[in-house]
């Protein structure tokens, strides 16, 4: 099944001369498709070269005018798929640029801190940064139909939105993919290039952050738990964050002394990669976490809902010490907006509501259940 996404048409309308596009995401999440689905939408004359191989590796990271013209040839569009591969592939960028203005450069990264640190300073003012994430909920929704994707709503929440887990019927392959998928994670991104060691502490942090996900998480119990020190637990977060498998989301306070910021809470791009670490794919009347599922797949899935409406959005949770909370909480257009997440119809405590409307005059609050998130996703 061919799976369109969203942010091809993104990309298509943001082809300038003279730019680099940057495409950020993890590790087979379709960015190597949807470039050559570019490629083959788009009437310009256009080359993809893989930074893996060797013989590109070298001349993109040459430095040298003419060597990195041989790469571009004729092209008007070039993609160099795996650029963080490149050897100071910024300054080799920029040099393509300028001495090539017509040109338009596609860079893709799975992981977002190494290609990020090469690009951004050389390239100040001449870079398009895009992100893609699993597959949303409405590509799939395009792809399959409303009654079928709605239907399918709990194989979305146990398996995730990697394209080769949505494309698999077959359970036992599915967990095999997301087990093989995991390993590329933790051992090819992180361990490669940050020589990371200690892959096994890498783990057992993963699976300590899958059980909490709708709490604050509290970096000094982590570091106990796993018999670190509070600067290692800190520098691997950073590094799940920056390679696409982990997210944060800080408190939110501007009026209440008792309001909770100091610990933020960490939610997965996947819910699948999510099950695959504790390895429960049962089936959700089987499930004790079902809640936990539910807000993970629509905090993510709202922050691709954003994206593909460039909506920019400030997004926070909301909780105070006699427990109080919202669980997510947006700033856009001068406005608060407030979502309680629920599996199943229900309201947002009336003591909730007060509290934070007498904080917040002019918020919005409303609930997200089954019966209407297709909407909080549109």
């Amino acid at each position: 099944m061919k799976i369109e996404r969203l942010l091809l048409s993104q990309i298509k309308d943001s082809l300038l001369p003279g730019k680099v596009l940057v495409l950020y995401g993890p590790r087979q999440v379709g960015k190597t498709t949807l470039a050559n689905d570019l490629l083959a939408s788009v009437p310009l004359r256009s080359r993809f070269v893989n930074a893996d191989e060797l013989i590109y590796r070298d001349p993109l990271s040459s430095q040298n005018r003419q060597r990195l013209g041989e790469v571009l040839g004729d092209a008007e569009l070039l993609v160099i798929d795996e650029a963080q591969r490149v050897p100071n592939i910024g300054i080799n960028l920029k040099i393509l640029i300028d001495n090539y203005p017509n040109a338009i450069v596609i860079a893709t990264g799975s992981a977002s801190f190494d290609l990020a640190n090469k690009i951004s300073e050389p390239l100040t003012g001449r870079t398009l940064t895009f992100t893609l994430y699993p597959v949303s909920y409405p590509e799939i929704r395009q792809a399959w139909g409303a009654i079928e994707a709605r239907g399918h709503l709990e194989r979305w929440l146990v398996w995730g939105g990697y394209p080769a887990i949505v494309t698999t019927e077959n359970p036992t392959l599915r967990e095999k993919l997301l087990g093989e998928l995991v390993g590329a994670y933790l051992y090819r991104d992180i361990l490669e290039l940050e020589g990371v060691r200690r892959s096994g502490k890498i783990v057992d942090l993963l699976r300590l952050l899958a059980f909490q996900i709708g709490q604050e998480v509290s970096i000094a119990e982590l570091a106990t738990s796993l018999a670190l020190n509070r600067q290692t637990v800190e520098r691997y977060l950073d590094l799940l964050e920056k390679v696409f498998v982990i997210f944060r989301v800080n408190g939110f306070s501007r009026n209440l002394r008792k309001e909770v910021t100091k610990n933020p809470r960490y939610y997965f791009y996947d819910n699948g990669v999510r099950n695959s670490l504790i390895q429960n794919f049962n089936p959700l009347p089987l499930r004790n976490d079902v809640g936990q599922l539910w807000e993970n797949y629509l905090t993510v899935e709202r922050r691709k809902a954003n994206q593909a409406a460039g909506r920019s959005v400030n997004s926070y949770f909301w909780r105070t010490y006699d427990q109080k909370e919202i669980d997510c909480i947006e700033e856009h257009g001068g406005r608060l907006y407030g979502y309680e997440f629920k599996w199943r119809a229900g309201e947002i405590r009336r003591v909730t509501r007060k509290e934070f409307s007498q904080a917040y005059p002019g918020s919005a609050l409303s609930t997200v259940s089954q019966e209407n998130f297709e909407e909080f996703l549109a």
